[in-house]
């Protein structure tokens, strides 16, 4: 695991949870997918949450993305409980202040890559004048600016997630977070995921928090938490 310390890493907490429970059903049949999970993440760190399937770390995702809401807890974003507030306040803090990535590239097919990001800018309020050169610029970082006019059915797999990073974080998103972004990708493919990650980290400021099983990634990040059986069990 690296343990780089990087300029932007702060000891204010970007995100928290506390306390959170999630269950799904009721009685007999409920589902305790968490059962009290308290994290805190300081901002400008690259943070993974590793796990067997079933173990609780997408459902902890969705908490902290706003996804989905807490049964019993609270997760706060920059101080913010975002449990208490609206649902057009929620949408509204995904949209501007969140950039997500799951393991679906859910790419726009008919779109080229720049098209794809373009929408992920309308769909965040970006104002228009903004457009191309926040989609150019981040569809430069993560390499692909010269194939920015492919649809995705004309990039490798590697390629299509990379374009589902630029449309992630074309808006400048304080916080990332990933569902296994490297699962569908070979080994070579998921290391250039990781050092756009790294660089959007080091360089840009940017936390991200992403799910994985792969042990060569959990070497690369600042911090690993495991999740079994829908609590915290371990964190290095």
């Amino acid at each position: 695991m690296s343990s780089s310390v990087d300029k932007f890493a702060t000891r204010e907490p970007i995100i928290q949870a506390v306390n959170v429970t999630r269950t799904f059903g009721k009685g007999i049949a409920a589902v305790h997918a968490l059962r009290g999970a308290n994290l805190s993440i300081t901002s400008g760190r690259l943070v993974a949450l590793k796990g067997r399937s079933g173990s609780g770390k997408t459902t902890l995702l969705n908490m902290l993305g706003a996804l989905d809401q807490p049964s019993e807890g609270a997760v706060y974003f920059l101080g913010q409980d975002v449990t208490v507030i609206s649902d057009k306040k929620r949408n509204e803090l995904r949209r501007t202040q969140l950039g997500l990535i799951f393991q679906s590239f859910a790419l726009v097919p008919y779109m080229s890559a720049f098209e794809n990001v373009e929408f992920g800018l309308r769909i965040a309020g970006v104002p228009s004048a903004h457009y191309r050169d926040y989609s150019e610029q981040a569809l430069d970082y993560v390499g692909l600016k010269p194939r920015m006019k492919h649809r995705p059915f004309e990039l490798s797999g590697g390629e299509q997630q990379r374009v589902a990073i630029a449309r992630a974080i074309a808006h400048k998103p304080k916080l990332l977070l990933a569902d296994e972004p490297t699962a569908e990708l070979d080994s070579r493919m998921g290391l250039q995921v990781m050092k756009v990650f790294k660089d959007l980290v080091q360089h840009e400021g940017m936390t991200i928090i992403l799910t994985t099983h792969d042990p060569a990634i959990m070497e690369i990040v600042d911090q690993v938490y495991a999740l079994e059986d829908g609590y915290i069990v371990e964190e290095s």
